[in-house]
């Protein structure tokens, strides 16, 4: 019998899973993955093999509650029929913030729990339901260990001065700093620089993560040395719905002018502002581009995400001291051709040139010349949290009595 880990990124309506053989290979090994969406009414299911043939796919009826622990145990159900080959022997969870207290994955206990839950407020749009599937496994299968893995954790290679605001001293004290995000991402693309340009694993690249939740990171030597999200995951570029940077004073006036509460003013930051609220239409880019040529709004939203991420690229390459390199991941890094094409436009005076038929077949490398090289790398940040939940799980992992016989 296989032991097998399962990786787990939960969201407000979904679950994500990965499951991965780990016994004996240098790097764990994806067997399944599979996602469950619409959680609360009108669930689906689909579970695909590592070839990406659809093993099985399920949808319940909308009356029918299914929620995370409904299709936790659904999943469970579903891995044992293959009990007599693969057995699951740890859980590790894909966490957004760790806060100052973990600069790298942990065995989850009541104690870390409790940590994380103050975070909460930090990250209320993926703490929440971060947490929930953890909780959840702690009461319905006691004894499965459980590893969280942070986006925050990546960044902790900063140095103290990219971390501060320009704030009272008591509020350093209290945590208000700058964390960053997105840091399971970067500690992938960080790990296979190396496989796809030698040069930029010990150079300074940029990073631009694009997707619903979008953000730059600055790495040099593939350690993070800034980023663009800060004490939240509100900062920084404008994202599918939430405002990125914006002039705090914009949140007094929403409060004392037009009257919003703490919490409404909370909810049009994260949810109502973006690609949504510029365009008043969506927050998915594919829906922006089929409608920019008709509709302004749509057009200027799209112009905004671009010319954010062109000024942030900037700051960034002060901060690093020069470029070597670009990397685009993330759902529209990856897979938007005209973002990639209107980004690198605007890059010309740091030495970045296109590719046209590269970036029209999606890379490897989308650019031309002898200036920095610019990317297209998928990430995986499920594979992020196998390989660190099998570290913290030490050497015995995954079955210390595997050679006894099972």
């Amino acid at each position: 019998m296989m032991p097998v880990l399962i990786v787990l990124n939960a969201g407000s309506s979904s679950l994500k899973f990965q499951v991965y053989d780990v016994v004996d290979t240098a790097e764990p090994l994806l067997v399944w993955k599979g996602l469950y969406e619409g959680l609360g009414g009108g669930a689906h299911f689909v579970v695909k093999a590592n070839d990406g043939r659809i093993l099985e796919e399920r949808t319940w009826d909308a009356g029918e509650q299914v929620g995370h622990e409904e299709a936790l145990m659904h999943l469970v159900a579903w891995l044992s029929q293959f009990r007599d080959e693969r057995r699951p022997v740890a859980i590790g969870h894909r966490v957004v913030h760790g806060g100052e207290a973990f600069s790298g994955p942990v065995l989850v206990n009541d104690a870390v729990i409790e940590t994380l839950e103050a975070l909460v407020p930090l990250a209320p749009l993926h703490q929440p339901h971060n947490l929930e599937p953890i909780r959840i496994v702690r009461r319905r299968l006691p004894g499965m260990p459980q590893v969280a893995c942070f986006d925050t954790a990546f960044h902790q290679s900063q140095s103290d001065i990219a971390t501060l605001f320009a704030l009272p001293r008591e509020m350093r004290e209290r945590g208000v700093r700058r964390y960053g995000f997105h840091g399971l991402s970067y500690d992938y693309i960080s790990s296979v620089l190396q496989d796809n340009d030698p040069r930029l694993a010990k150079g300074r690249v940029i990073v631009a993560h694009l997707g619903n939740g979008a953000s730059l990171c600055a790495l040099h030597k593939a350690a993070s040395i800034a980023t663009t999200m800060g004490f939240s995951a509100l900062d920084g570029l404008p994202m599918g719905t939430r405002c990125g940077a914006v002039d705090a004073g914009v949140v007094f006036f929403m409060l004392r002018e037009m009257k919003l509460s703490p919490e409404e003013a909370e909810r049009v930051l994260y949810t109502k502002s973006g690609l949504l609220g510029v365009s008043g239409l969506s927050n998915d880019m594919r829906v922006l581009r089929s409608k920019a040529g008709s509709d302004p709004d749509a057009r200027r939203a799209i112009d905004l995400f671009v010319y954010r991420i062109q000024r942030e690229i900037g700051s960034l390459v002060a901060a690093l001291g020069g470029l070597d390199g670009l990397v685009f991941t993330g759902g529209i890094g990856e897979n938007d051709v005209a973002t990639r094409a209107e980004v690198i436009a605007g890059l010309a005076w740091a030495g970045l040139s296109l590719d046209e038929v590269a970036n029209r077949a999606g890379g490897p490398r989308v650019s031309a010349g002898s200036g920095p090289a610019a990317w297209v790398i998928p990430t995986n940040e499920e594979l992020v949290i196998a390989r660190q939940t099998r570290s913290v799980l030490g050497p015995s992992y995954p079955d210390p009595h595997r050679n006894q016989g099972d």
